[in-house]
This record gives C-alpha cells, structure tokens and sequence, in this order.
C-alpha cells in the first residue's frame, strides 16, 4: 500500500504512538480467556494486540470501544496498513516500534493447540 492509493498517518497524528511496542505476540485477551482468533491488530496508541473481526472474540473492536484509541494496525506478516474506526477507513501510516508483526511462530488462525477442528465455521463475517 502506498500513500497514492490511500490517505496517510503521521508519526505526529493524534491517537499514534509510534515508541509503543506491541503487548505480546497474540490477542492479549484471547489468551486471557483461552481463547484463539483469525487474524491480529495492534493499537497504534497502546500496543494492545487483539483479534480481528472475524475472530470470535473481536477484541480489537472491543478494545477500540472501551478505549476510544482510534487506530489500529495489521499485525499479520507482510501487512503495514492502518484501520480507522471512527472513519471505517484503510489508512497508510507511520512505522510502530518494533517488532511490525507477530512472530512467525504463532499462527494465525490460532493459537494451534486452541483452534478447534471446524474453526473455519465459526468464524464471522
């Protein structure tokens, strides 16, 4: 994605914060409950990894709701785009600290001992 094709983030933008690093490798709150998601997005304000909407748990959106942090980040492998919630609009943006995406050790979908035979079947959207 480049920045013709779509508008862009700043280092300075309000709700980024690019000397956060992620909270962990997976969704922070999946692994809380026990529980596994599709994909993985990082708040650019925070670091708070969660799961994307086609997760069961939808722990990105839920932490965007509860915390009003506007952007998120793919943390998939080869991703680098932005999502804004309150626009619902794909973003370029500014690089986050480090590490960009998860380890290639953690899967997605997964985690792999927690996603269950028919994942493909419960996920949404």
């Amino acid at each position: 994605m480049t920045d013709r094709d779509t508008a862009a983030l700043r280092a300075d933008s309000p709700g980024i914060d690019v000397t956060m690093p992620p909270s962990g490798p997976g969704c922070a709150d999946c692994e809380a409950e026990g529980g596994w998601w599709v994909h993985l997005r990082r708040c650019a304000q925070c670091g708070h990894v969660g799961c994307c909407d086609s997760s069961p748990g939808r722990h990105a959106t839920a932490h965007h709701r509860t915390s009003g942090h506007r952007y998120v980040q793919s943390f998939q492998p080869g991703e680098d785009w932005f999502w804004d919630y309150d626009e619902e609009q794909v973003l370029g943006g500014p690089e986050l600290a480090p590490p960009a995406e998860h380890p290639f050790d953690v899967t997605t979908p997964g985690p792999l001992e927690r996603l269950p035979a028919d994942w493909r079947s419960r996920i949404a959207g």
